[in-house]
């Protein structure tokens, strides 16, 4: 587990040519078809070294909930288990891993209808006013929802539709932990100076490699929007908006550099509350101690 832009994946490729493990991306960006650049995808050369599962496996318009990655990846975990070997989770998307070590509760599956239904009207009133609308009919979710995450506020209201009752109470019901005992890494960004020129370092190569033109190829497909969580990702919105001639090249770099330090910040806070964790320092760490850990976490391996 990481903060973006700490060293997670080239930890994971090294981590596979000395054990057993097979990697599950734990990454809600990286599920995407056709989202190679602006997501820091493994490249061609290193899925060949170290094949990645969950990885490239929906389209950008189609939808993909934290309750489905638990599934997906529980199964895998049996299957990766079965084969003899070691599932390592590799990833940045913190709800994911939450969710996967804590359990779900059992909620209401999408409705497309509904959703359409409420971001029309988020078009006409604002999400500022839909979070409004959830506090009075769930106050203790409305208050851990900022107003402006309009993906929250939509599923929260969507629950509440379909089930009649709040989303709030619906999670405190009992849940179902995880099934196996886990060794966790934490790629640690101690130094969080050097953590942010290495995310402005990154997005520039990624305008070399061409996002841009990703993007853009992104924006001729009809079902793609920017209320969609696929382009919701940090980036992908600001080049979007770019494109549009909305914001200058200049703003667009800046934006997207301030949003994945929001993001990294955000990971961080999550990754200090871990317990039972072995934490390093991402810009200061020796392998040979993460291997001596895994050594004896997985004797005989």
């Amino acid at each position: 587990m990481g903060a973006t832009a700490t060293g997670k994946t080239d930890l994971a490729v090294a981590i596979a040519k000395r054990f057993p493990v097979e990697i599950i991306s734990v990454d809600s960006a990286l599920i995407y078809r056709g989202m190679n650049i602006g997501t820091a995808k493994p490249d061609a050369d290193v899925l060949a070294q170290a094949p990645h599962f969950l990885i490239d496996i929906i389209e950008p318009e189609q939808p993909y909930s934290v309750w489905k990655f638990v599934s997906d990846a529980t199964l895998l975990i049996r299957q990766i288990m079965q084969r003899g070997n070691i599932p390592l989770l590799v990833g940045g998307t913190m709800m994911y891993f939450h969710a996967l070590e804590n359990g779900l509760n059992s909620l209401p599956k999408a409705d497309q209808l509904i959703r359409a239904r409420l971001n029309a009207e988020a078009d006409k009133v604002g999400w500022g006013t839909m979070h409004d609308k959830l506090a009075i009919i769930d106050p203790a979710c409305a208050k851990k929802i900022e107003p402006g995450d309009s993906q929250r506020i939509q599923r929260a209201l969507e629950v509440f539709e379909i089930s009649g009752q709040p989303l709030s109470e619906l999670q405190r019901k009992p849940t179902q932990k995880f099934a196996w005992n886990a060794l966790k890494l934490i790629l640690n960004a101690l130094d969080r100076a050097q953590l942010h020129s290495r995310i402005a370092w990154r997005f520039n190569q990624m305008l070399e490699q061409g996002i841009i033109a990703e993007v853009e190829s992104l924006r001729y497909r009809s079902e793609l929007n920017l209320s969609l969580p696929s382009m919701r990702c940090v980036g992908y919105r600001q080049v979007w908006h770019y494109l549009d001639g909305t914001i200058d090249r200049e703003e667009m770099i800046q934006k997207a550099i301030v949003a994945t330090r929001q993001l990294a910040k955000r990971q961080i806070t999550w990754l200090r509350k871990q317990p039972q964790s072995h934490a390093f320092d991402c810009l200061d760490y020796r392998k040979d101690a993460i291997f001596a850990l895994l050594d004896e976490a997985f004797p005989g391996t």
